[in-house]
């Protein structure tokens, strides 16, 4: 019969044992399963190829996690999403994920700060015949945003908006965005889990760009949780994803 100290190495075994890691589940295990139970056998060839394409670069760990791309693709589905628009692209498997779930007719506006990423992936984006629905702008998102934003024209066109970007400008983006989006429509603001250091003691091992980056996220999650114009729903998929409701 194990002792309890066996037992708990047991237990914590299968745990990942730093702060930092993708996946907010208790075991590797459990994601794999998820993964190859739901996801991979239904992931489409195009999406498999840019995940794939994406393991080898060395900042992969910026990637949408593949739980999630399906999620983004069936909530796109699920809303009737035509117009969107994505702030932080890199290799473009979210923004794949998106394209693929839009209509022939559909429109994402994307931006980055880094064109050499997102040109990784366009191939294989290409590939899939969606390129046609994207506007890719390269450079902070900020300065487009303020021009989307003097034209009342844009207010209230947006179906869905999707943030994976600085997380020091979450809060900036969100003060923007809200009048961009419709009412009824989505924003999406990724790793507002933030690979669980928003509940982790101080003194936790985190690498260096989750300890930096976690006020920012913890201001912003308070802030959503506030505001009067939207609803939300936060989810642990893939480092967790708020969505945010517009209401009025």
């Amino acid at each position: 019969m194990a002792t309890n100290g066996e037992q708990n190495q047991t237990s914590d075994a299968g745990r990942h044992q730093e702060v930092g890691h993708k996946s907010l589940l208790q075991s590797d295990a459990l994601y794999q399963y998820i993964l190859e139970t739901s996801v991979y056998p239904r992931e489409h060839e195009a999406m498999k190829e840019l995940r794939e394409l994406t393991a080898k670069h060395p900042w992969n760990i910026m990637t949408t996690s593949a739980d999630e791309g399906q999620f983004l693709n069936m909530l796109l589905k699920l809303i009737n999403a035509k117009n969107t628009m994505e702030i932080g692209v890199y290799t473009g498997y979210s923004l794949l994920a998106t394209a693929l779930a839009l209509p022939e007719d559909g429109k994402i506006l994307a931006m980055d700060i880094n064109k050499e990423n997102y040109e990784l992936g366009l191939p294989v984006i290409k590939k899939a015949g969606v390129d046609h629905k994207i506007t890719f702008k390269e450079g902070p998102a900020l300065p487009v945003l303020d021009e989307l934003v003097k034209d009342e024209k844009n207010h209230g066109s947006y179906d869905f908006i999707f943030v994976d970007a600085d997380k020091d400008n979450y809060l900036n983006y969100h003060k923007r965005l809200i009048d961009l989006v419709k009412v009824g429509g989505l924003i999406g603001y990724d790793n507002t889990l933030w690979n669980g250091s928003v509940v982790a003691p101080a003194d936790a091992p985190m690498r260096k760009y989750v300890r930096y980056y976690r006020d920012f996220v913890l201001e912003l999650n308070k802030a959503l949780a506030v505001d009067p114009r939207i609803e939300i729903c936060m989810l642990p998929v893939g480092d967790g994803i708020t969505l945010c409701r517009r209401i009025n």
